[in-house]
């Protein structure tokens, strides 16, 4: 488990067991650190509710994102108003105008894999 645990936002999340973000909230809870997700259909995985809405979460540490950079858009403000500390764009993710924007404002985005950097104790 991880010395620190760090908050993260989970955006994109699925309770399909296929889907990448399912297997990251698995593991992100598995390695202990607390998760909040938002997903395009309200559900439950484990002890962590999926909502629909843009909830005013505190204390995130990491954003990581499942959405494509169309669907990313109108999450922009409120991925900044969170002010997390880095942003992880997954495989398929990848967006420079949100990287630009993360990194004006104080925030580091990170191109790389929520599922690889857990399992190799980089996250």
């Amino acid at each position: 488990m991880s010395s620190v645990a760090k908050k993260t936002l989970v955006l994109g999340a699925s309770d399909k067991p296929g889907r990448y973000s399912y297997l990251a909230i698995n593991r992100l809870r598995g390695k202990g650190h607390p998760v909040v997700a938002i997903g395009h259909r309200q559900s439950q995985l484990g002890d962590v509710d999926i909502e629909t809405e843009k909830k005013p979460f505190t204390e995130i540490d990491t954003v990581t994102l499942y959405l494509n950079p169309g669907r990313q858009k109108e999450y922009y403000d409120y991925i900044l108003s969170l002010h997390p500390k880095r942003i992880i764009f997954n495989p398929g993710a990848e967006n420079p105008e949100l990287a630009g924007l993360a990194q004006a404002n104080g925030i580091q985005p990170l191109e790389a894999c929520t599922l690889v950097l857990l399992s190799t104790d980089q996250f």
